[in-house]
């Protein structure tokens, strides 16, 4: 990511006025800031061990200094305005101009220093999930250490002793702050840059929010009955593909801060869990899966081979939750003809619609009018029509002709000519019956015992 990428926020306006010197805000590391909601390619690290960089989607990745063989990071605990998805933004909470933060990416045995400045209204704390470092490190507020006041910077430093794939988020208001977006993603890279290496390599986290039609801010008491269920705080078809070379290896990492678990599937390939964040899994102790079940608080590593041309769903397999702004107490009305209804309270109410007569795939095609700042249920075009899908879904898009290290999106994939589904025109001969004399609907046969014997 090149610097016009970026804007620094500068000495005290970063840190608060009469808060710090100009010397001492000087000697932090630069806050960058992003607030694209476009997945950035990675480029090499500039300094320091190399590593194969990851691939954060719809995000990117904090560049760092070098100071005394130290790496160190800025982190801005802020409020952030973030795009769901065209068409709606929301009022979060996040990291770095985005919400989640961005990526943090080190090398196995790196001493990090993290500066984390906080610019929220109320106290916070980062807890670094997975990561195995000195109890006062941990960023538990209250048990092991002092909560961040508003406009305070504290530091954190501890070497990354494992690689792996782990996460970060507040310890502090958990409730209120992580359903306002706080979180983002580690990588703990391995010493020698060939170890475990595959040609692609994803990130996102799950995340989910409440968020009424019209309004902008969540609803951050709300337990279960969320309404957008997001990666990377973005929502279908706002979420980029991910974009694979025909014969790739291509991992994806997956963490899950939301309040229910998601069994994420992947069409048109076979993978293996590879990686847990707990470490990764020995190669005898894989397993094959297309679904694999992220529980609360867990990461998961699967890891295939791109071998089959297409673009192909991705997509949490809990239907609900590939839907957005939905309503809870919408009833069932498949089969029943609102007609007469509709004619009547059309008279009340000017464009009133009906609403899943015949199921909700109708839904996807009208131009329903919606409150501002809202997304409908079911959207996405594809070359076919409409997708009807919302939330967490995107597409998997592996090409032949796509160029090692690109990552531009091909458009749709092309079918080769008699790959396809297509439309019996031919007879339909008769479905079978069952011979007359036979047991009909609602025939029933039945033995009974009497005396030891079945009559």
């Amino acid at each position: 990511m090149n610097r016009r990428q970026f804007f620094t926020h500068s000495g005290v306006g970063l840190l608060g006025a009469g808060l710090i010197s100009r010397a001492a805000a000087a000697a932090l590391p630069e806050a960058a800031s992003a607030d694209s909601a476009a997945t950035q390619i990675p480029v090499a690290p500039p300094n320091g061990r190399p590593f194969h960089p990851v691939i954060t989607l719809n995000g990117w990745s904090l560049p760092w200094r070098m100071k005394n063989s130290v790496k160190e990071f800025h982190l801005i605990a802020e409020p952030v305005v973030r795009e769901i998805a065209p068409g709606m933004v929301a009022h979060l909470w996040g990291y770095n101009g985005q919400s989640p933060g961005p990526t943090i990416e080190v090398v196995e045995g790196d001493r990090v220093r993290v500066f984390v400045t906080n610019k929220l209204p109320e106290p916070t704390t980062i807890h670094w999930h997975g990561q195995i470092l000195p109890n006062g490190m941990d960023g538990v507020g209250g048990l092991t250490q002092p909560q961040i006041p508003p406009g305070k910077t504290y530091v954190y430093e501890f070497i990354a002793r494992h690689a792996g794939t782990y996460m970060y988020h507040p310890h502090a208001d958990e409730m209120v702050q992580m359903a306002m977006g706080m979180m983002g993603f580690w990588v703990t890279h391995p010493k020698d840059p060939n170890t475990m290496r595959v040609d692609r390599d994803f990130v996102f986290l799950t995340n989910a929010y409440d968020i009424e039609p019209g309004a902008y801010t969540p609803k951050v008491n709300t337990m279960l009955d969320f309404n957008l269920w997001t990666w990377n705080s973005r929502a279908f078809p706002g979420i980029d593909p991910l974009v694979c070379r025909l014969g790739d290896k291509v991992r994806i990492r997956m963490g899950n801060l939301t309040m229910t678990n998601h069994p994420i599937h992947l069409h048109g390939h076979r993978f293996v869990v590879a990686g847990t964040d707990g470490g990764w899994i020995a190669p005898a102790a894989r397993w094959p899966e297309v679904t694999v079940d992220i529980a609360v608080g867990q990461m998961r590593a699967i890891e295939f081979t791109a071998d089959n041309p297409g673009d192909w769903a991705f997509h949490c397999h809990k239907a609900h939750h590939t839907m957005n702004a939905m309503g809870h107490q919408v009833p069932t009305m498949i089969g029943v003809d609102q007609q007469k209804v509709a004619e009547k309270i059309s008279r009340l109410i000017p464009g009133y619609m009906t609403m899943g007569s015949t199921g909700m795939s109708e839904m996807s095609q009208m131009q329903m009018p919606l409150p501002p700042n809202t997304l409908p249920m079911m959207t996405g075009e594809g070359p076919y029509g409409p997708i009807e899908m919302g939330g967490m879904f995107s597409v998997v898009k592996v090409r032949r002709d796509q160029k090692p290290g690109d990552y531009s999106d091909p458009g749709w994939y092309q079918q080769p000519p008699g790959t396809q589904a297509y439309e019996w025109l031919g007879e339909l001969q008769p479905a079978p019956r069952a011979a007359a004399g036979r047991a009909r609907p609602g025939d029933m046969e039945m033995r009974v015992k009497r005396n030891g014997h079945a009559h």
